[in-house]
């Protein structure tokens, strides 16, 4: 793998559009370097720490290859007109889910970050992008990006390249995730291998122990359509 330099991007947070909803989605790119703890990039906000942020989303990687197809799919929208419109902090080309497993540990600038999850769409990004299946869309296609947590903090700068250290689990690529947690749901056999998956964020390891414990799928319209 050997990905373009990034494109390096932080937000500050607004109201979303439409609502008086507070939120980080919306990025654009910085042009100095930036220090990255352990909790993401400094001046870079997330509105509902809940959800959004934290050491196990302390920075969000979107492959800027899926703008094209996007732009195919819904024509030409203000928020796919550069990289940050799905609220990423970082963009490359030659990185992409199927190419990317839970675990993989990359160098960038002088800090350390390990792959620890995909990204759950949610629905801001309908508000985002004024389409109102857009988190669902995200979902179905497993365009979705990914997360990082940081093993070692340091600075980074805008063209400074991801450089792969380290494997830990290459077998579970961020696809073979997506397809076990939303295509073939009920694989008894995937759902196990996930609730073992200790490098895997807790999150995302708790879907799979409680669909072998419930014997049923969890409901994602609250998280998808924004309805309680």
């Amino acid at each position: 793998m050997t990905p373009s330099p990034i494109t390096l991007m932080t937000g500050r947070i607004a109201p979303l559009s439409g609502t008086e909803t507070p939120s980080g989605i919306i990025k654009t790119c910085v042009d100095r370097p930036l220090k990255l703890g352990p909790n993401g990039f400094e001046s870079d906000e997330q509105a509902d720490l809940r959800v959004h942020g934290g050491p196990e989303k302390a920075v969000h990687h979107y492959p800027h290859e899926h703008y094209a197809p996007w732009r195919s799919e819904l024509g030409t929208l203000p928020a796919l007109e550069a990289p940050g419109g799905f609220g990423e902090n970082i963009s490359t080309e030659g990185l992409t889910e199927t190419t990317v497993a839970v675990g993989d540990i990359f160098r960038l600038g002088s800090a350390v970050v390990q792959v620890s999850q995909g990204r759950q769409p949610c629905w801001k990004l309908n508000r985002r992008f004024d389409v109102p299946d857009m988190a669902r869309r995200v979902q179905d296609t497993g365009r979705t990006g990914w997360y990082y947590r940081v093993l070692q903090p340091g600075t980074v700068a805008p063209g400074d390249k991801l450089e792969l250290t380290d494997r830990v689990a290459p077998d579970w690529t961020l696809h073979r995730l997506w397809h076990a947690l939303y295509v073939d749901r009920m694989n008894l056999s995937e759902l196990e291998g996930i609730a073992a998956l200790d490098v895997l964020a807790d999150g995302w390891r708790k879907y799979a122990v409680r669909r072998l414990a419930n014997r049923r799928v969890e409901d994602w319209s609250p998280r998808l359509d924004g309805k309680a």
